[in-house]
Parts: structure tokens; C-alpha cells; sequence
């Protein structure tokens, strides 16, 4: 679990003693209790747990000791209870989202299906909305063979024959009822008892599914008959709403129906990508067999669109799937998608932002007849290159880049083979798979000598009211080089300036201003979360401010009070005593999401040379 940031009560001394010292140490150590009133000590005798321990601790389980250390339920106590509280704002970013989750076929015919579909329930209870697409290839594929036919692709798609059709019905059938076995128990009620006795308790998880692909036969292209394989025409919104909010999960197949009556066969990934486009889901979540990994060997954690995009493109001669999502998305869309390194500019997450809708071409999509785009098509992948895996998880990621240009703001690629892989990503800040994502700091970039006149007037009001001191256009532009500002629009609508004082590895944070008609939309958590990114590719491990009316907007993310001795002397010197201003600081955790805005660090070697 990350860190928590520095809480509301924590005194800055003990703070510092923290820093210096790991959680456990020899003898007696206070160890840091978060609570909501402030910090508490826990006195834990005569342990140490540091880097080179071999003590493990679970954290919802005993304490396993390999090296002779005794268990200590004060310290497993702790930590549960740290847990928790780190995972709270989780709890309330995620629920009430939907989430399209793909399970791909081979961690469906794998041992590790049941653990997700453990953790999934585990979820669903907290409040989160679930869309499943289970992958159905390799088990089509075995029962096939076993029938004595041959699996046959043409690109991404199946040729559904008679025979391939008959097996896709009948895998269908055995992985929906497994789910379905599997989802219904729900959570075991050994321990829960204690606490009462409910009728809830024994209600398994509701599962839905039913028709709600509407699809239409592939037909024939260059020459090739596809038979019974379908096309994703339209994903029923309304119905698989009704059923999400009457509390149930939502399996959705891969076989479609044809306005005819027939049964068609259709890409899982296509299906999946399609649904989650059409429902404006939160999040696309794919589990595949395998994790996402650079030429080094290393897990790229981040992708932005842009970069997803542009490492598509290059594999584009190479590859059929990254040729033909080139095809999809439309040339024309790269002048505007290409992000100005000079300006250092970060597109919009929605689909407008890169110019024209897309065009669809070859029956991966298509308009809706007045030259408009559905967003109920998706992005089909598989055959042979993906069986192969000549090309890696390619397909997999030009299928997130496609959902991310559609509308949806995050996907997740995760190893299925990692346990607890969901909790992992969805309750750790860094997470532990591959996010490709499109909005993470809209407008945000580095100030101009054209953005003065900006930045003054969204200043200008808090400098009025005496919540920020009053600067001169001269001062303004002597500092221009320090300030960060969000652009929507042609205007700047929030601006903040980070001062490093490279000695003492801190920053101060001045000058955080959010247009008062944009207030209230997350606009500032945006440009803090990025001036910290920002203070941490610096080398920065403390941030500071000093603040008369803006103190609670800030504890709350993470700031403690201090006095003035922990400002750094330099500062301190300038320091207008008159104002009474409030200190505060925050320890900057170090970032391993991968997440690094280009407008102040280079990228990664995770994304300029990742071999997928």
C-alpha cells in the first residue's frame, strides 16, 4: 500500500523524527497511529522490522515469523487499521463507477479466474458497478480440435463456420454458468456473525445477462466469407443501466443478435471496448495473462494517449493490428493529437479534442448514416498475431488507445496471474499494472510571457480579498519561469508558482489561484497533484506554503502546520511578519505511477522504447 500523505494532526517535530527513522527500529518506537483528531503513539517493544528483516506481516492475517522475530498484534493491528484509512478516499473515488472489465480467455480457462471473480464481489459490495466480458477463443479453439476441426482467422476476426459457431454457443454456455457458480456465494460469514445477524448477509451476488447486443453479420470483405461472425451494432444502454442499478453485476456475451433472429459470433475485445464506450464507463479494465513491459524488462505503469498513440503508429509497418488502428482512428487526427513539446501542451480527453470525429472504415465501425460517429463500435483484436504474441501486448494496447480516444478516461491493462491484482491497482496510488489515460492534466503547462495578462486577472481576486499578496507585473514576469497555469480554452483559468530551494531538497508553493467560476471542479487538485509531480522530477522531498485563509484546503491535502524554523532560512528572510501567516509542509512520497507530465521531465524510457 502507498504511503499515506501527512495527516491534518501530525505535528511537524514528530514529523521530521518519522523521516529519520524507519516505522519499526530497535527497542522502543513510536510508531505514527493516524486518527481523525491527529497522532497517537503505539509503544511497540523490543521489535525491528526494517528492509533487511525477514518478518512478514499480514496485514489481515497473523504475523509470519521466519527469522525468530515474535508476532506482534499491536504492530498487525496498526497496520490494519492504516490499511483502512489509506484506502478511504479510494472508497469514495470508486463508488458508484462502472467498470468494464474484459477477462480475457486465457485467464478465463486458468486457475486464477477465481480469485478475480473473489475480488470483483469483494468491489461490487463497496459500491462499484461491474460489466463483464469474458474472452471465449481458447476454448472455442479446444473444442474444435476436439471435434475435429480447424480454428480458422483472418485477421483480428473468426471465420464462424457451422462447426464454430455450435462450439462458441456451447463454451458460452459453460463459462456463464461457471461465472454465475462462482459470483453467487458471496463472502464468507465465519467471522461476521459477531457483529449480528442480517438477511443480506446470505444473498449471493445478483448476475444479469440477456440480449443486450444488437449485431450485424460481418459479411463478406476482400473476398472472404465470415459466416456467422457478427459485428457490434448497437450495446443496449438503457437495460444494462436498469439491471447496474438494481444492484447486479452484468455479464455480457460475446454472441449478438441480428435484427433477423440469427445468433452471431463476435470479437470479445470488439464487444468489450464498444460497451465500455457506450456506457461512459469510468474505467476499462482488461486482464490479460501477462504483464506490460519495456526492451529492460520493466513494467511501463503509465502510457498518456499520446504516447500510447505514437508507439502505435511506429509499429504500424510491422503490425496488422497497429496498421489497422492507425486506419480507424484517421490520419488526420495525428497533427492534433501530437502533443507541441515547444508549448508544452496536453490535449483534452474527449474524442473533439483531436479534431474531426473519426471515420471507420472496413467494417471496424461505421457513421451513423448523417456523418456522425457511433460510439457503440469498438476495437476488434485477435487471430493470429495476438495468439503468436510476435508483437507482444501491441493489440492490447492499441485497443485501450482506441476506447481512450472514445470517451473513456482510463484503461487498466493487469496480469491476471498476480494476486489480488485488482485491489492492488484500484486501492495503491501507483498500481501495479499499465494505465494508458487521457485527461490527467488537461491545459496544464508551463507559463509564458504571453500568459501574463492571464495570470494576473485570475490573481486578481484573491489579492483583493488579502488571501494572497499583491504582485506587480514586474514581479509577475521576473517569476514567469516558476509558474504553472491551466489553459481551457485560450484562457487561463488557474496558475501556481513552485520556488525550489535545491539545499534544503523543498519548494514553496505561491501563488495557487483557481478562477473563481472553475472552482469546485477539481481543477486544483489537478495543479497541485502536478506541481508535485513537478517538485519530485526535482529532486524536491518537502513542499511548503504559507497561507492566511486557504489553511483547511490544504490540510486536507496533506499538509501538516509547522512552525517558521522549518522554512527554509533563505525564505524565512522575506517572510512579511506582519501578515501572520500559517506554515505548512508536506512530505512528497516518491512516485512510482510512472505518471511524468512532459512539460517539465523527459519521457520515460518505459515509453519512448517499450517493446511490446
Amino acid at each position: 500500500m502507498a504511503a499515506a500523505s501527512l495527516s491534518s494532526g501530525i505535528p511537524i517535530r514528530n514529523y521530521h523524527r518519522l523521516l529519520r527513522k524507519s516505522i519499526f527500529s530497535t527497542s522502543v518506537t513510536l510508531i505514527p497511529k493516524i486518527d481523525f483528531g491527529g497522532i497517537q503513539s503505539v509503544k511497540v517493544s523490543n521489535i525491528e522490522v526494517n528492509s533487511s528483516c525477514e518478518e512478514k506481516i499480514n496485514l489481515l492475517g497473523d504475523a509470519d515469523s521466519t527469522g525468530g522475530i515474535g508476532s506482534s498484534s499491536a504492530v498487525k493491528d496498526d497496520l490494519f487499521v492504516r490499511f483502512f484509512r489509506e484506502a478511504w478516499p479510494y472508497f469514495l473515488a470508486h463508488r458508484g463507477s462502472t467498470f468494464v472489465i474484459l477477462i480475457s480467455a486465457e485467464i478465463v480457462d486458468s486457475p486464477h479466474l477465481d480469485h478475480i471473480l473473489m475480488d470483483i464481489s469483494l468491489l461490487h459490495g463497496l459500491g462499484i458497478k461491474f460489466v463483464l466480458v469474458p474472452g471465449t477463443h481458447v476454448q472455442i479453439d479446444r473444442l474444435l480440435v476436439e471435434r475435429g476441426s480447424e480454428p480458422k482467422f483472418v485477421g483480428s476476426y473468426r471465420i464462424t463456420d457451422s462447426d464454430s459457431l455450435s462450439a462458441a454457443m456451447d463454451v458460452w454456455g459453460r463459462i456463464h454458468t461457471i461465472i454465475e457458480m462462482k459470483l453467487s456465494p458471496g463472502p464468507s460469514l465465519s467471522g461476521v456473525r459477531r457483529h449480528g445477524d442480517k438477511d443480506h448477509w446470505y444473498n449471493g451476488v445478483s448476475v444479469a445477462s440477456g440480449n443486450f447486443l444488437a449485431a450485424k453479420r460481418r459479411g463478406v470483405v476482400f473476398g472472404i466469407d465470415y459466416a456467422s461472425t457478427g459485428e457490434v451494432k448497437k450495446i443496449d444502454v438503457p437495460r444494462i443501466r436498469e439491471r447496474l442499478d438494481q444492484d447486479s453485476i452484468v455479464l455480457l456475451s460475446d454472441l449478438g443478435y441480428s435484427s433477423s433472429g440469427e445468433v452471431l459470433n463476435c470479437n470479445t475485445y470488439e464487444v468489450a471496448t464498444a460497451c465500455a464506450m457506450a456506457l461512459g464507463a469510468e474505467k476499462l479494465i482488461c486482464v490479460i495473462d501477462g504483464p506490460i513491459l519495456d526492451e529492460s524488462g520493466r513494467r511501463i505503469r503509465f502510457l498518456s494517449l499520446q504516447d500510447a498513440d505514437r508507439l502505435i503508429r511506429k509499429r504500424a509497418k510491422q503490425s496488422e493490428t497497429a496498421a489497422n488502428y492507425v486506419k480507424v482512428v484517421a490520419q488526420e487526427d495525428l497533427a492534433s493529437l501530437a502533443c507541441d513539446d515547444s508549448k508544452y501542451t496536453v490535449p483534452s480527453p474527449n474524442v473533439k479534442a483531436f479534431g474531426q470525429s473519426p471515420k471507420f472504415q472496413n467494417g471496424v465501425g461505421f457513421d451513423s448514416g448523417n456523418g456522425f460517429w457511433s460510439n457503440e463500435q469498438g476495437f476488434a483484436i485477435g487471430g493470429q498475431e495476438r495468439a503468436s504474441r510476435l508483437n507482444s501486448y501491441l493489440s492490447e494496447l492499441a485497443a485501450a488507445a482506441f476506447v481512450c480516444r472514445g470517451g473513456v478516461q482510463r484503461v487498466h491493462l493487469l496480469d491476471g496471474t498476480t494476486g489480488g491484482v485488482l485491489l492492488k491497482e484500484l486501492f495503491q496510488r501507483d498500481g501495479v499494472g499499465t494505465m494508458v489515460a487521457s485527461n490527467l492534466y488537461e491545459g496544464m503547462r508551463m507559463a509564458r510571457g504571453t500568459d501574463l495578462q492571464g495570470i494576473t486577472q485570475v490573481l486578481l481576486p484573491l489579492e483583493e480579498s488579502g488571501t494572497l499578496i499583491k504582485r506587480t507585473k514586474e514581479e509577475l514576469l521576473e517569476a514567469l519561469d516558476s509558474f504553472t497555469v491551466v489553459e481551457r480554452e485560450g484562457h487561463v483559468i488557474a496558475c501556481a508558482g513552485l520556488f525550489p530551494f535545491s539545499e534544503d531538497k523543498c519548494g514553496e508553493i505561491a501563488a495557487f489561484a483557481v478562477s473563481p467560476e472553475c472552482r469546485g471542479q477539481g481543477c486544483g487538485d489537478k495543479l497541485l497533484d502536478y506541481i508535485e509531480k513537478k517538485a519530485s522530477s526535482l529532486g524536491l522531498q518537502m513542499l511548503f506554503v504559507l497561507t492566511t485563509r486557504m489553511a483547511d484546503w490544504f490540510v486536507r491535502r496533506g499538509f501538516s502546520e509547522c512552525s517558521i524554523d522549518y522554512i527554509p532560512e533563505e525564505r524565512r528572510k522575506k517572510i512579511n511578519i506582519s501578515r501572520r501567516s500559517k506554515y505548512y509542509m508536506k512530505k512528497l512520497v516518491p512516485d512510482k505511477s510512472g505518471v511524468c507530465p512532459n512539460a517539465f521531465a523527459p519521457l520515460d524510457n518505459s515509453t519512448s522504447t517499450c517493446v511490446l
